[in-house]
């Protein structure tokens, strides 16, 4: 089993690319975008398609598609993080269910994208299924659906209950009670998904210099050791590496997450299994997996490890604690015990962006020419979309039904210094296991999880 390297969808194509050409020297440019992720990629390429005329500068320390647009779990998610009341309280009630109504037609946006660029990335939108295994979790996941109808304006076919015998039909997790599914979630090959996209926006006409560290953004101004990229709008499309650059140390902490996969099962393990319509799928834990069958007949399972390192250091390239992995894996063959006898071939790990209220954040300074994106908490893959689009509108001046959103121009506050922030997170965690122990021996929901989110930020 391989550890590490970036993680098995860069290895799936042949080992992860080394950096293009780092940036020649200082220029200047109309837009200066700094991070080579999908959050950057999108505002490069739907800005670039909606005014040919702009220079566009992509900045990337490493590779494109480095950190987690390039090792997350392939979930083109409808969904997005952050409590209702972060968006309501800018946008009111309606205001949330726009918001949830542009989540859902982005996934189909993305799909028509690689259509028309060319880009086979595996997408596949046959939905998202999240399964409860115990009692416990079986209140968890009446009460999201009953919260996502009423707070979110979420019809029955947007998401539903499915009992025993019906989820049967569709995958057989062990001990399993029932789910719930929405249609509303594809799977993605991200390493695909990410490097195609680099080439549709490189062949846009934007330029995207890697092994380029930006170390600092002001207005007008993006510095790197090779120069000074000056522009009338510089981008931060940094998510989980926020905290690498000058003065947002605390703007974004991140998060890790850990994912295992596995060599391709047998078909009689697939007829054991099922899992034909290849739904994306979760349990409904506190301290949650999730699972998607790949288009080559793999199981990748991914997870919280080691939640958050001190001081905001991130992962490197993938190193993964041999007790996640074990982890990981023992949850694996706990819901589909056929997948035991079954070999891993990767491990690793990546970081994500984690705002102190686990909202997203779309914003446009207009009077110093500085925008950013992010904060989505692992749901970024379609949400980095429809926020590129939202910055394009901004950017460019355009009054749209994107730019009144309620997630535009949200500032959330600063995370707390050390060591404060280490032993939140850290105690946070701990105590969502120990919930999710006791809720599995009880089968009722834990009151000590309600108290944690709430104090945590999450509910």
């Amino acid at each position: 089993m391989r550890v590490g390297d970036l993680g098995f969808w860069w290895h799936s194509l042949g080992g992860p690319p080394s950096p293009g050409p780092p940036l020649p020297g200082p220029l200047e440019a109309d837009v200066a975008i700094v991070g080579a992720g999908f959050t950057g990629l999108w505002t490069a390429f739907y800005l670039k398609q909606a005014r040919p005329s702009l220079r566009v500068v992509v900045l990337e320390a490493e590779h494109v598609g480095f950190g987690a647009s390039g090792r997350n779990g392939g979930w083109v998610s409808g969904f997005f993080s952050g409590r209702p009341g972060l968006y309501e309280r800018s946008g009111g009630p309606e205001g949330l269910v726009r918001l949830q109504r542009a989540m859902f037609e982005t996934v189909g946006e993305i799909g028509s994208v690689l259509a028309r660029e060319g880009i086979e990335a595996d997408f596949h939108q046959g939905g998202q299924l999240s399964v409860a295994t115990d009692r416990a979790q079986l209140a968890h996941m009446r009460e999201e659906l009953a919260s996502a109808r009423e707070r979110r304006g979420l019809l029955e076919e947007d998401l539903r209950e499915l009992g025993r015998a019906e989820l049967d039909e569709r995958v057989r997790v062990a001990r399993a009670l029932g789910a719930s599914f929405t249609p509303h979630v594809a799977r993605v090959h991200p390493a695909k998904l990410v490097r195609g996209l680099a080439e549709a926006v490189r062949r846009l006409g934007v330029e995207v210099y890697e092994g380029t560290p930006v170390s600092s953004i002001a207005p007008g101004q993006a510095r790197t050791p090779f120069g000074t990229v000056r522009a009338d709008w510089v981008v931060r499309a940094t998510e989980g590496y926020t905290a690498d650059l000058q003065g947002l140390r605390r703007a974004l902490v991140p998060m890790n997450s850990s994912m295992i996969v596995t060599k391709q099962l047998p078909g009689d393990a697939w007829q054991s299994i099922g899992w034909r319509e290849q739904e994306l799928m979760g349990d409904c834990a506190h301290v949650y997996v999730y699972l998607q069958r790949t288009a080559d007949g793999r199981i990748a399972i991914g997870g919280r490890g080691v939640p958050y390192r001190y001081a905001s250091r991130t992962d490197g390239r993938g190193a993964t604690a041999q007790r996640t992995i074990a982890s990981l894996r023992a949850r694996l063959v706990e819901m589909f015990p056929a997948a035991g006898p079954v070999e891993l071939a990767h491990a690793w790990s990546g970081v994500l962006g984690v705002p102190r209220d686990w909202g997203v954040s779309v914003c446009a300074d207009r009077a110093r020419g500085l925008a950013w994106a992010g904060g989505y908490v692992g749901e970024g893959v379609a949400a980095s979309n429809l926020a590129a689009r939202t910055l394009r509108d901004l950017i460019l001046g355009q009054d749209s039904d994107l730019t009144a959103l309620p997630w535009v121009g949200r500032s959330p506050k600063r995370w707390e210094p050390e060591p404060l922030r280490w032993c939140e997170i850290r105690s946070v965690y701990a105590l969502y296991r120990h919930a999710d122990r006791v809720e599995r021996r009880s089968g009722r929901p834990s009151r000590l999880a309600r108290l944690v989110d709430s104090l945590s930020g999450r509910a």
